[in-house]
């Protein structure tokens, strides 16, 4: 365990002594959770694709390592360099995003990916933190500076951000980072009869939806009325669950990750649930409701705009990931692909995430050696 003197005035002793350390350690143990799992279904995909058995075992490592540097690195940081960090990421995360509809790296009909040399990278996965920082920084000068239209600034941002994502077509993590941004509105003190208006446009979006993205009609139909379309997945995911019981069939143990072609993504949760069992499952859910909740608590004396407004951004692109993900896994929510935070295999997911927690352990950093500032447009300058 790393000890330094409160004496100590390196960068390091400054970090160990303001970093939150139980936010920190929750995260570490939901990396490892992450690890645990990608061996228990990464052999059996790489198996079923005629892969070498921990090809993505291995690759699930190097990731967490990287995702773990980020995190780390990132929270050394303090809150302005956080800032113009993400500024500087949002915007090569929107030209990233719209190279991809003209890429012709097309996965399920849609085309998320840009091949950077043999490497397949995502760019929506780094558009989600930064775009929750922005707009946190936009919202708070709107509220500290009269004369500054920070929320419209804001909402065009997230707009251009939601037209790009339903390009490709993604609707889940539009819906994604909508929610985030209401979210972020709703605690800036937007006025009561907009947050009804917000309302009701958030559910006029998902009619036009329905209406206008066929493959979206039939998730939602299928969800509804599973009857009516294929829900192979689905079922056995359900049968995972049901087969694992309380305490699961024992590491390595579990039939159904052998026959799911995303049991080692958007359906490691069922893996777990069959060989670790029910009780794992409500851990794994603890962590995400402890990192979740703590990072909030964090925010409870602080009363800088900009660090509550991006730090709940930021917890909200992390919990709403996590929430949708295990929705689907239950049959509680309409099917996405979309990753359990380091939990799901991915490189693209898993360093973003990793990001957008570094940049959350840097904000809820209480830090003893510098004062508080305003963070303002005009400070950027």
């Amino acid at each position: 365990m790393m000890i330094f003197s409160r004496a100590d005035d390196s960068v390091l002793s400054r970090w160990w002594w303001t970093v939150d350390r139980w936010l920190l350690l929750a995260l570490l143990m939901l990396l490892a959770a992450g690890l645990i799992l990608g061996f228990a279904a990464g052999t059996s995909a790489a198996t079923r694709l005629g892969l070498p058995a921990f090809y993505f075992a291995e690759r699930q490592v190097i990731y967490a390592l990287l995702a773990l540097v980020a995190m780390v690195g990132l929270s050394l940081l303090p809150a302005r360099t956080v800032r113009r960090f993400a500024l500087i990421l949002l915007g090569m995360s929107l030209l990233a995003t719209a190279a991809t509809l003209f890429a012709d790296e097309d996965y399920n009909g849609a085309t998320r990916w840009l091949d950077l040399g043999g490497l397949s990278i995502q760019p929506s996965e780094f558009l989600k933190p930064a775009l929750a920082v922005t707009c946190a920084w936009l919202l708070a000068a709107g509220m500290e500076e009269s004369g500054i239209a920070g929320r419209g600034i804001a909402a065009g941002l997230v707009a251009v951000a939601a037209v790009l994502l339903l390009l490709q077509p993604d609707f889940g993590q539009t819906v994604l980072i909508g929610a985030t941004f209401a979210l972020q509105l709703v605690l800036a003190g937007l006025p009561g009869l907009w947050i009804a208006a917000l309302g009701a446009a958030s559910v006029l979006g998902v009619g036009a939806a329905y209406v206008l993205l066929p493959h979206v009609a039939e998730r939602i139909t299928r969800f509804l009325d599973p009857a009516s379309g294929d829900t192979w997945q689905v079922d056995r995911a359900l049968t995972a669950f049901r087969a694992g019981g309380l305490f699961g069939r024992g590491p390595g143990e579990g039939a159904i990750k052998k026959h799911l072609p995303e049991a080692h993504t958007d359906y490691i949760f069922a893996v777990a649930g069959e060989e670790f069992g029910a009780l794992a499952c409500l851990a794994i859910i603890a962590l995400f409701a402890v990192i979740v909740v703590r990072g909030l608590m964090r925010l409870g004396t602080d009363d800088d705009p900009f660090r509550v407004l991006a730090t709940s951004g930021l917890l909200a692109v992390f919990g709403f990931q996590a929430l949708i993900n295990i929705g689907v896994n239950l049959a509680l929510l309409p099917s996405k692909g979309m990753t359990l935070p380091f939990i799901s295999y991915g490189g693209s997911s898993m360093l973003a995430l990793g990001i957008t927690m570094g940049m959350v352990l840097a904000l809820t950093r209480r830090n003893r050696f510098e004062g508080r500032s305003r963070f303002t447009i005009r400070r950027w300058a």
